[in-house]
């Protein structure tokens, strides 16, 4: 089994990559089309902004490809900024139209309460709304690590996968849909869930063979 890491010139692919070579599976960095559309898993890792992840997508001719992955039924893992990417907009950067896989929004935090630091960086107790191979394995309530300024609002509840609440916002820590899954939160820095996580994410055999989000 493969797993291609899309190299979007910018994310933690590095850490991405050990995460997966620490689980004994194999994963390259990859912009190349054909590896991508070829591999068995793929993954769109998460640091950086959604103007400028968008503008190296249509550079390298990525934004197709990646609708064709998810069309197809192949196994789709976003993280962090893959997370919000798969949406419709982000008012990141000035408002951006994303990918559009999944209905819905990204939204920055505007807390009220001067303690609540933007960007949220740190651990958060995650809640699973429904059950979902995804999280086999791993505890109720397990934490997991969070970098982010912005947070997904997916137009539809029943894609929401998990929550946790931070500035005074609950919003969906994971999202699912069909072949689609995505964390807000990053596995790949999150010690033994995440990587149980993403040890899932290699064995889930999607129901859907067609993405129909």
């Amino acid at each position: 089994m493969t797993v291609a890491i899309i190299d979007y010139r910018a994310g933690n692919l590095t850490s991405v990559k050990l995460a997966f070579d620490a689980l004994g599976q194999k994963a390259e960095i990859t912009d190349a089309p054909e590896r991508i559309l070829a591999a068995d898993r793929v993954v769109f890792p998460g640091v950086g902004a959604a103007g400028a992840a968008m503008r190296h997508l249509q550079s390298l001719a990525l934004a197709p490809v990646l609708r064709e992955v998810v069309r197809r039924g192949t196994p789709f893992l976003g993280i962090c900024l893959g997370t919000q990417i798969i949406l419709e907009h982000s008012e990141e950067d000035g408002g951006v139209d994303t990918l559009g896989l999944v209905p819905g929004k990204v939204i920055r935090f505007m807390p009220t309460n001067p303690y609540d630091k933007v960007p949220h960086m740190g651990w958060n107790r995650v809640t699973l709304r429904q059950p979902h191979p995804l999280f086999d394995g791993v505890d109720e309530g397990t934490e997991f690590y969070f970098v982010h300024s912005y947070y997904p609002v997916p137009a539809r509840p029943g894609d929401v996968l998990a929550t946790t609440d931070y500035a005074g916002v609950g919003f969906a820590a994971a999202l699912a849909c069909d072949n689609l899954v995505a964390t807000q939160f990053h596995p790949e820095k999150s010690g033994k869930a995440g990587l149980r996580l993403l040890e899932n994410f290699c064995r889930w055999q999607p129901a859907s063979k067609e993405q129909t989000c």
